[in-house]
């Protein structure tokens, strides 16, 4: 009986470290890092009241057999009135192993918002880092719903689709 059990247990074990393997992180890793204030030092002289523009994209790329590298692109431009404060720009980069036991819309949520998700707070850091070494005041970028963000880019494949399909 307790030989049964413990044939039991290592199976249910196997049964689990294969689902924990069906996603792993290998890498995390800045791939590209920008900045630049072209107006300073002048801007520094102006009262502050910046206009901010923050563009997101998330781009993936198949390296081989379940593997593949997501990488989330934040770029953040700061205005003071018509002039450039500055403009930073991150490219924070993973590489994910996704099994191929994984179905495919399930793969495209995993690729598309749950990667985006654990790059976000690395790409967020450095910014931050970034911006407050050259002395602006510190850029604190709230959290992002990328499951969200990645339903909306659904719907509107599918509507363009449609839209396809009717013309």
């Amino acid at each position: 009986m307790a030989d049964e059990q413990q044939v039991n247990g290592a199976a249910q074990g196997e049964a689990q470290a294969q689902q924990e393997q069906a996603f792993a992180i290998q890498r995390i890793y800045t791939k590209d890092v920008s900045f630049e204030a072209p107006n300073s030092p002048e801007i520094f002289r102006k009262e502050w009241k910046p206009e901010l523009n923050l563009d997101l994209n998330v781009k993936n790329t198949k390296l081989e057999d379940n593997t593949y590298e997501v990488v989330l692109k934040i770029t953040a431009t700061n205005k003071v009135g018509e002039d450039v404060a500055f403009l930073a720009e991150v490219h924070q980069a993973g590489i994910f192993t996704i099994a191929d036991s994984i179905e495919e819309a399930q793969r495209a949520q995993l690729l598309g918002a749950f990667c985006p998700n654990i790059l976000f707070p690395y790409a967020r850091e450095c910014l931050s880092s970034l911006v407050s070494r050259a002395t602006f005041p510190q850029l604190n970028l709230a959290p992002v719903n990328f499951d969200a963000v990645f339903a909306q880019h659904m719907q509107q494949q599918q509507q363009q689709a449609e839209q396809q399909a009717d013309a």
